[in-house]
């Protein structure tokens, strides 16, 4: 008995398209979203939180990054209830 099914190497594994699009300007970022969002929060590499809106009810959100720090992480929630996390890079 295999513990691991083994894949031939031409599969491929596929993941579902994010239902949003981030944008950027230099430190200007807009988030666009097919669904309403519900929330948002933005924060540095170091843990300093900048962006935290809670019962929002767009398609789209703005905002500058206020700090030197490069990395910033963004947690989003749907109107459905789906969360995703995505690291960020600005220059």
């Amino acid at each position: 008995m295999h513990a691991q099914v083994k894949q031939s190497p031409n599969s491929e594994i596929t993941t579902p398209a994010k239902p949003f699009k981030v944008l950027t300007n230099g430190k200007q970022i807009t988030i666009q979203s097919k669904q309403n969002l519900r929330s948002l929060m933005v924060w540095t590499a170091s843990g300093h939180r900048f962006v935290e809106e809670k019962e929002l009810t767009s398609n789209s959100y703005s905002f500058t990054v206020p700090t030197k720090e490069k990395i910033f992480y963004i947690m989003l929630e749907t109107a459905e209830g789906k969360r995703f996390t995505e690291r960020m890079g600005v220059k």
